[in-house]
C-alpha cells in the first residue's frame, strides 16, 4: 500500500507533549479530566477564537466552506499537506485511505477544532491528531495503520501494539462522545444553531467580555476622534479626560484636566460632574472638540457649560487649556437632571441633550420644563457650531429647526418633552445596505415607573411630564389632545431596572452576529439587554443579555462577569462596542472598568477587519493595561487543580503504600479490551453527512488534486524532502485571565429613588 518508505526518526524538530515523562502526562490528564466536568465543547478554532464563515470558497476542506475554522489559504496548505502525503501511497492505498487522511486534516477546519484537539484551554497540550469515536478510530487503524506514521511522529501512537488498534484508539478518545468526530457531524444538538448568537433556555444572549481599562473614577464617556489614529478617549466625572491608544495602553499624562472647574462632589450618586465629550466631524483639520459639564455660576448659581476647545500644536495628546470657548450655558434648578449628551448628526450640526431641572415631576410652572419650549431644560437642541449667530451668540441656529417660527419658542430646540435622557447614539448604518444611518437612539431616565428608548425625531414630543413610558403621569396634561406625543420604541418597568443607560446599535466588524441590535443597560440593576427591530411591523423585540456562561466564555482574554453600575457605552473607530461601569458609583471612587463585547459564537474571517491607524506621536510615557478581572479560563483552571487535589488526596487516602513508591502512581493508563465495531472505510461507500450550519454538499470520495493546488503542492515536494511537515507540537500560548456575572459592588450602597435619576444612598436595611 505504501510505495515510499518511512525515514528513521521521523520528524526530529518536533516534540510532541505526549513524550515527556509519564508522571508529567499523568498530572496533566488528572487536571484535564477534572475539567470535563467544568467545560463542555464549544464553537472554537485552535487559534482560540470563534469560528468563521470564509469568505472565499474552500476546494479541499469544502464541507466546511459555510461555517468553520479555515479560510482560503488555509486550506490550500492543507491540501499540499494531503497530496505530500499521498505521494507515498499506490493506487490501492490512495483508495483505502484517501477518505481517511482527508477527514483527518480536515478537521482543523472544524468548527470545533479545538474540542477536537484538546486546545480549548491554551495553557494545556495540543493532540497531534484529532480525536476519534471508537468505530471509525478502529477501522482507519485496520484499514491504514500505515498511514500513522505520516500523520504524527508520536511514538506512541506509532508504536501502538495490537493489530486491533485499542490503544492507538484510547490515546484519541474523547470522554465526550458527541464531540468525537465523525459523531460532532451527526449532533443536532451541537449543529442545531452554529454560527448564530448563543441562547440559554429563557432566550438570553449569550456574549462575552474583554477587560480594556480599570481604576478609572466614574468613567461617563468614551469617544474617538475619528481622525483615522484609533485612539479613544474616556472621560471620568471628576473632569479628567484620557487617551487609549490601539495597543490598549493608557498615556500617564491626561488629555484634558478640569477639575478645578467642573462642580461634583464625592456623594454616591451625585449627577453632576463632567458629562459629555464630542469632536467635531472635521477634527482632523481644525482640532476642535466640545465639553459639557456642570459648573458654578456668579452667587455661586449652579449651571450646565457647553464649551468648544482645541488641542495643542505642541502634542496632539493634549488639550490646550486656553483654548476654551464658552458656547451656551444654562441654570440648573436643581442639582440631579442634568442630561450631559453632545452628538454630531450626519448633517454636521451638534445636538445638545439637557434634563427637565430636577427635583421630582418636573415642577417648573404650570406644564414643567419639558413640556415649556421657551425653557431650554427637558430638550434636544441643534445648533451650527461653525458660525456666530446674531446676539452675540456664539452658535447658529440651523434654519430648518421645527420651531424658528413659532412665537415664544427657542429656535435652538429640535425636540422637546425630555425628562433626562442619559446616553445618545447616532446609528452608523448597516455596513452593506446603509439602513438606519443616522438615526439618534436614547435612552430617557424614568420617574416612579418606567424607563424608555426613544428614537428622536424633529419636532418630537416625547411625552414627558405627561407620560412616563407608555403610560400616563400627569393625568391632566395626558388627556390633552394636542399632545401628540412620541411614543417610545421600547419600555420596561422597575422590577426590571430603574436608571437606563442609552447603548449603540452594532455595525462592528469583528462579531457579524451583533449587526443592527440596539444594546443598551440599566444603571441601577446592572442589566444588559438588546433591541432587534423586525422590518415588516417595524417593532423592537427586547432580548437580555447574559453574561457567566462557562462553556460560552472559555477563551483566552474573556471574562464573564462585570462590574454592576453601567454608567455608558462607547464605540471605537473602528465600530466595536463597550460600556463603562463601575462598582462603587462616587465620582472620585477609582472601581471603574471599560468592557468590550464579544460574540463567542461566531467572529469575522480572518484579515476582514485590519485597519491600519495613522501615527500619532506622545510625548507622555505610556501606561501599559493589567487587568483586573479574572478570567474564564483562570477559573477553570482554579476549579480544575481543586478537583485535581481533591481527587489526589483521596487516591491517595484509598492507597496507604502509594506515597512509598510515588513513581508507581503515575503508571500508563489501562488501554480498553472491549471490542471495536470496525466501520467501512470512508475509501469505500460514504454516507452523507448530516452536519449543515448552511447549505453543504454531500461527502465525496477521493478527493481529486485541484489544479490551483497541485502547483502549491509541487512546491512543498522539492527533491531532498522525503516527508510532508506534522502538525505543530503546540499551539502559541495566548492570552491572560476571566470571570463571574455581575460583580458585587465594593461595600455595596443601597439606592432609595430620590424621584430621578437622582439618587439618595441609605444604609441597608438590616436583618
Amino acid at each position: 500500500m505504501l510505495r515510499r518508505s518511512i525515514p528513521r526518526g521521523g520528524w526530529s524538530r518536533w516534540t510532541p507533549w505526549l513524550l515527556t515523562s509519564p508522571r508529567i502526562f499523568c498530572l496533566s490528564l488528572i487536571v484535564l479530566l477534572g475539567q470535563v466536568g467544568l467545560l463542555q465543547g464549544h464553537p472554537q478554532c485552535l487559534d482560540y477564537r470563534p469560528p468563521f464563515q470564509p469568505l472565499q470558497h474552500l476546494e479541499f476542506c469544502s464541507d466546511y466552506e459555510s461555517f468553520g475554522c479555515c479560510d482560503q489559504r488555509k486550506d490550500h496548505r492543507i491540501a499540499a499537506r494531503y497530496w505530500d502525503i499521498m505521494e507515498y501511497f499506490d493506487l490501492k492505498g490512495h483508495e483505502l485511505c484517501g477518505g481517511y487522511i482527508k477527514d483527518i486534516l480536515c478537521q482543523e477546519c472544524s468548527p470545533y477544532a479545538a474540542h477536537l484537539y484538546d486546545a480549548e484551554n491554551p495553557r494545556t497540550p495540543l493532540r497531534n491528531l484529532p480525536g476519534l469515536c471508537s468505530d471509525y478510530c478502529s477501522a482507519f487503524h485496520s484499514n491504514c495503520h500505515s498511514a500513522i506514521a505520516l500523520l504524527t511522529n508520536d511514538r506512541r501512537f506509532q508504536e501502538s501494539p495490537g493489530k486491533d488498534g485499542t490503544r492507538f484508539c484510547h490515546l484519541l478518545n474523547l470522554p465526550d462522545k458527541d464531540y468525537c468526530f465523525p459523531n460532532i457531524l451527526r449532533s443536532n444538538h451541537l449543529n442545531r444553531n452554529l454560527g448564530t448568537v448563543a441562547e440559554d433556555r429563557r432566550g438570553c444572549l449569550q456574549l462575552c467580555l474583554a477587560e480594556v481599562a480599570n481604576r478609572l473614577r466614574n468613567p461617563v464617556a468614551m469617544v474617538h476622534a475619528g481622525d483615522g489614529t484609533h485612539r479613544f478617549f474616556v472621560a471620568e466625572q471628576v473632569g479628567v479626560v484620557w487617551v487609549y491608544l490601539p495597543d490598549g495602553s493608557r498615556l500617564e499624562q491626561p488629555f484634558l484636566d478640569l477639575k478645578s472647574l467642573v462642580l461634583t462632589t464625592p456623594w454616591i450618586g451625585d449627577e453632576r460632574g463632567f458629562l459629555g465629550l464630542a469632536f467635531h466631524p472635521r477634527f482632523r483639520r481644525n482640532r476642535k472638540f466640545y465639553i459639557y459639564y456642570s459648573c458654578l455660576g456668579k452667587k455661586r448659581v449652579e449651571k450646565i457649560r457647553i464649551s468648544e476647545m482645541k488641542v495643542s500644536r505642541a502634542d496632539p495628546n493634549k488639550a490646550d487649556p486656553k483654548s476654551e470657548r464658552v458656547i451656551l450655558e444654562i441654570e440648573e434648578p436643581a442639582s440631579n437632571h442634568n442630561g450631559g449628551q453632545l452628538l454630531f448628526g450626519l448633517d454636521g450640526y451638534m445636538y445638545i441633550f439637557t434634563g427637565d431641572g430636577g427635583q421630582a415631576g418636573d415642577p417648573f410652572g404650570k406644564f414643567g420644563n419639558a413640556q415649556n419650549k421657551s425653557s431650554l431644560l427637558g430638550k434636544v437642541l441643534r445648533i451650527d457650531v461653525n458660525g456666530a449667530g446674531s446676539g452675540g451668540k456664539r452658535y447658529r441656529v440651523p434654519m430648518d429647526n421645527p420651531f424658528v417660527s413659532e412665537p415664544g419658542a427657542h429656535p435652538a430646540i429640535y425636540a422637546y418633552g425630555i425628562r433626562n435622557m442619559w446616553r445618545c447614539a447616532v446609528d452608523r448604518g448597516d455596513p452593506v445596505t446603509h439602513q438606519g444611518r443616522g438615526r439618534m437612539f436614547c435612552g430617557d431616565v424614568g420617574e416612579n415607573r418606567f424607563e424608555e428608548v426613544d428614537i428622536i425625531v424633529k419636532g418630537g414630543n416625547y411625552g414627558w411630564r405627561a407620560k412616563e413610558g407608555f403610560e400616563c403621569y400627569d393625568k391632566k396634561l395626558c388627556q390633552n389632545a394636542s399632545l401628540d406625543d412620541i411614543l417610545p420604541i421600547y419600555a420596561y418597568g422597575h422590577a426590571v431596572g430603574k436608571s437606563v443607560t442609552g447603548g449603540y446599535v452594532y455595525r462592528g466588524c469583528e462579531s457579524p452576529n451583533l449587526n443592527g441590535l440596539y444594546i443598551f443597560g440599566d444603571f441601577m440593576s446592572g442589566r444588559l439587554m438588546a433591541l432587534q427591530e423586525d422590518r415588516k411591523t417595524k417593532k423592537w423585540k427586547k432580548q437580555d443579555i447574559c453574561l457567566g456562561s462557562t462553556e460560552s466564555c472559555a477563551f483566552p482574554g474573556l471574562i464573564s462577569t462585570h462590574s454592576k453600575f453601567i454608567i455608558s457605552f462607547g464605540e471605537d473607530e473602528a465600530g466595536e462596542l463597550y460600556f463603562l461601569a463601575t462598582s462603587y458609583p462616587s465620582a472620585y471612587a477609582p472601581h471603574g472598568s471599560i468592557y468590550k463585547f464579544v460574540d463567542p459564537s461566531r467572529r469575522a474571517p480572518p484579515g476582514k477587519c485590519r485597519y491600519k491607524p495613522v501615527p500619532v506621536k506622545t510625548r507622555s510615557k505610556r501606561v501599559q493595561f493589567r487587568p483586573l478581572a479574572k478570567m474564564v479560563l483562570d477559573l477553570l483552571k482554579e476549579q480544575s487543580e481543586k478537583a485535581a487535589r481533591k481527587m489526589s488526596r483521596a487516591t491517595l487516602a484509598s492507597s496507604p503504600n502509594r506515597a512509598s513508591s510515588q513513581k508507581d502512581s503515575f503508571k500508563k493508563p489501562a488501554s480498553p479490551t472491549s471490542s471495536r465495531k470496525t466501520s467501512p472505510g470512508p475509501g469505500a461507500k460514504k454516507r452523507a453527512r448530516v452536519w449543515s450550519p448552511g447549505p453543504q454538499g454531500k461527502r465525496k470520495g477521493i478527493p481529486k488534486r485541484p489544479s490551483g493546488i497541485a502547483r502549491q503542492a509541487a512546491q512543498h515536494r522539492r527533491a531532498g524532502r522525503s516527508l510532508p511537515p506534522p502538525l505543530p507540537s503546540r499551539w502559541p500560548l495566548r492570552g491572560p485571565e476571566p470571570p463571574h456575572h455581575v460583580e458585587a459592588a465594593a461595600a455595596e450602597p443601597d439606592f432609595r429613588r430620590a424621584g430621578s435619576r437622582g439618587w439618595r444612598w441609605e444604609p441597608a436595611e438590616r436583618a
